[in-house]
């Protein structure tokens, strides 16, 4: 089958990168007054999620910095429900791979899945934190405030998500996530959060925006008495940044998956499929008909979460993926369809010739593929050269030199399509 040639193509989002991070966290926990919480001597637990966070070892350590700048004992602890396989030892693995540990960070790194009940909400739900953390003086908590891949709300992904699955930790994440069956995420991560607050543990939040570039835009201090609103806010700011894809496609490709870049393993609201596989379940977002997945991150550790949302996936990714950790991210997040394998095939030739014809066009040729590396980086991407009137109308986008032919190798497989100016030039 003959595909219409592919354009690399760069998509212009503003550039909204922090020049100083270190400083930036400075600023802003000396102006939040978090310092004046605890007393020196005291001793801080400091919640580090899973995500692939850019600069988040270099936040980390300037959180690490400030704290004890003011005299504090702080330590670190993942703030994760049922991620690194629901291990405390695979947890802190997680971390580590994302260069915090004691020997980066320069404090402890203490890991264990052990909670503590903290009572229940008014609609019956136990709330749980991490036994260590509990035992502090203090509780601060680093995360990412962005849309969430499951639901959409006023709150979605955050501090107040962090707050209940991170800090509640495997038996929280099992239960929150078993009672958002009925009530919904959202409304399950507010009263729980409200639960968490209210023990009196908690001295803020860092919240971490990224531009569409995956570039870090915003660090904000978020004091306990504002988290719930300003919270709303980010997220609506956030939002407004959100890169996309630009146009319609037959058929959607991705190099990887992985838990280091969605929870879902790719951006639902990126691609437009739901973790149940729906079909284009988000109304201001391109329409995909088909997904095509190559492969998973080598920061998933063999996760596997999300193949269940791609229509064809090549054989290497389910020959690499890990069920155990797998099916406990799944179960626990009460989403079996995200980890259903689909039809897979042996080469990228096959899995695409295979899909084609069943978009509705007789003609390959006729086939609109756009092409990127995950559900993040969409700065740049393959497009067939089919889409180019569309192209040539977005002020957004810029063709990068020639339509190529498809590089099929020997035995029927692809590269990788480039992410960055570097890998750009090795292509071109």
């Amino acid at each position: 089958m003959e595909f219409s040639r592919l354009l690399m193509v760069r998509q212009h989002f503003q550039d909204r990168a922090l020049n100083n991070i270190p400083d930036e966290v400075r600023k802003q926990l000396s102006s939040a007054g978090f310092g004046q919480r605890l007393k020196p001597g005291s001793r801080v637990a400091i919640g580090v999620g899973s995500r692939g966070i850019h600069n988040i070892a270099t936040i980390v350590r300037a959180v690490v910095d400030f704290w004890k700048s003011q005299g504090v004992h702080p330590f670190l602890f993942p703030a994760m429900g049922s991620h690194g396989a629901a291990t405390a030892e695979g947890q802190a693995d997680v971390l580590a791979h994302y260069g915090i540990h004691e020997a980066t960070m320069g404090c402890p790194v203490i890991s264990s899945l052990e909670v503590v009940s903290l009572g229940s909400t008014g609609d019956g739900i136990e709330a749980f934190m991490d036994k260590n953390a509990l035992e502090s003086d203090g509780v601060m908590l680093i995360g990412r405030v962005k849309w969430h891949t499951d639901f959409a709300g006023k709150i979605e992904s955050g501090l107040f998500k962090m707050m209940a699955i991170g800090l509640g930790k495997f038996a929280g994440a099992q239960r929150y996530h078993t009672y958002a069956y009925k009530m919904g995420l959202e409304k399950v991560i507010r009263t729980v959060g409200r639960q968490v607050l209210a023990s009196g543990k908690i001295l803020g939040g860092l919240a971490i925006l990224e531009d569409a570039n995956h570039n870090t835009a915003q660090i904000t201090a978020v004091p306990v008495d504002r988290m719930e609103q300003q919270e709303e806010e980010l997220l609506a700011l956030v939002k407004s940044w959100m890169g996309k894809i630009p146009c319609d496609l037959d058929i959607l490709i991705l190099d990887e998956i992985g838990k280091n870049i969605s929870g879902a393993g790719m951006d639902t609201k990126v691609v437009n499929r739901s973790v149940q596989g729906l079909y284009n379940p988000w109304p201001d977002t391109p329409q995909m008909e088909r997904i095509f997945i190559r492969d998973i991150s080598d920061l998933s550790y063999n996760n596997g979460v999300g193949l269940g949302m791609a229509d064809v996936v090549h054989d290497r990714l389910l020959a690499k993926i890990d069920w155990n950790p797998t099916q406990i991210n799944s179960l626990t997040a009460s989403t079996p369809a995200a980890i259903r394998s689909p039809m897979h095939f042996a080469s990228d030739r096959v899995c695409l010739e295979k899909i084609a014809p069943t978009v509705g066009k007789f003609s390959g040729k006729d086939v609109t593929i756009g092409w990127i590396r995950n559900s993040m980086e969409l700065g740049l991407l393959g497009l067939t050269e089919n889409l180019r009137p569309m192209i040539q109308a977005n002020p957004a986008l810029e063709i990068l030199g020639e339509a190529k032919d498809w590089e099929f190798d020997a035995e029927g497989d692809l590269g990788r399509i480039p992410v960055g100016e570097a890998e750009l030039q090795t292509t071109h």
